[in-house]
């Protein structure tokens, strides 16, 4: 089975060349890389290019933030499977693909997976987001599963949609919701870490992201047609206190 791995960038100089070299040594037989760059000027095209004859595609161009530049992504896919991996993260151990294909034989069609968040270095983790304590249930309140250790079938893409662009922070949360709870797509978790995750994504910057990305997760939820409140939303975060002590397996 072909694996697709969508990356979009925008300005990631600092980290791009490392999140891309974490895809080219995978041991997965058949990968397609596709990269979406926002029309970066800090070097960042300048680091892809010099990648370019092992990327499947490359795009550089304006968008209308990080999930249009995913769906041009998923334009482009034509794998079997399709997972996504954020410019500023990387792929844990070189067989992370190799693994994730392996799981799809059957008649899965998600795979959600633990991720890792780390500062400064992959070596200094300070929080296991893991998909095993995890319940469909928790949609409800807004937790989900983490979207970098998640991968699907193209085909939920193409019965379910894309990102939902109208989100610009919780488009993601709304994805999965669709994808599991809402369609019920046949979905397996697996307790180990596939990809290492830099700490202080967009959601997560300062009490006014954070703020509005509850609002959108909290319409997410309604507009899937389930009672929501933004109190309860709040909650998710007293689930997430066990991130920073549990640990998952290699």
């Amino acid at each position: 089975m072909k694996i697709s791995i969508i990356t979009v960038c925008f300005n990631s100089a600092a980290t791009i060349a490392e999140c891309i070299e974490s895809v080219l040594v995978q041991t997965c037989s058949d990968v397609e890389y596709i990269v979406v760059d926002g029309n970066s000027n800090d070097g960042t095209k300048e680091i892809i290019q010099r990648y370019l004859p092992r990327i499947s595609h490359f795009i550089s161009e304006p968008d209308s933030g990080i999930y249009d530049a995913m769906n041009k992504g998923l334009a482009l896919a034509t794998g079997d499977i399709v997972g996504i991996l954020n410019s500023d993260d990387i792929y844990k151990k070189p067989d992370v693909l190799e693994r994730i294909v392996a799981l799809f034989q059957n008649d899965q069609e998600c795979i959600c997976t633990d991720v890792e968040i780390f500062e400064n270095s992959p070596e200094n983790v300070i929080r296991y987001y893991s998909c095993t304590t995890w319940k469909p249930w928790m949609f409800r309140i807004g937790h989900q599963p983490p979207h970098p250790g998640f991968f699907a079938k193209k085909d939920c893409y193409l019965k379910w949609g894309n990102f939902n662009t109208k989100f610009k922070l919780a488009a993601d949360f709304d994805l999965l919701m669709r994808f599991i709870f809402k369609n019920k797509a046949k979905t397996e978790y697996h307790p180990w870490v596939s990809v290492s995750m830099r700490s202080g994504g967009a959601s997560q910057k300062g009490l006014r992201n954070i703020s509005r990305s509850n609002r959108e997760v909290n319409q997410s939820i309604k507009g899937n047609g389930y009672y929501s409140n933004i109190l309860l939303v709040w909650m998710k975060y007293i689930l997430k206190i066990f991130q920073f002590t549990r640990q998952p397996k290699a």
